[in-house]
């Protein structure tokens, strides 16, 4: 159950950020999961730096949310 949790967060906030990148279907959406789970590691990292955080609910979504969107933004610079 622990594992669970964090996967279908990070799976919701990795299709929120494909919907707000536009562009495409490119990553398909097993890659937009797993850029969303990634996402939550990076969000975190990031907000930490600039001393941000969202708590409660909203923050659980936004902070991978955001971090999946910095990540699409990277994967498809490399990928062109």
């Amino acid at each position: 159950m622990e594992l669970i949790v964090p996967i279908l967060i990070g799976g919701v906030a990795g299709y929120l950020a494909s919907r707000i990148m536009k562009g495409g279907n490119r990553f398909g959406l097993i890659g937009y999961i797993l850029l969303g789970i990634a996402g939550g590691i990076v969000g975190n990292f990031l907000f930490g730096l600039v001393g941000f955080v969202i708590a409660g609910i909203l923050g659980t979504i936004v902070t991978p949310m955001a971090g999946a969107i910095v990540l699409i933004w990277l994967a498809r610079m490399i990928a062109k």
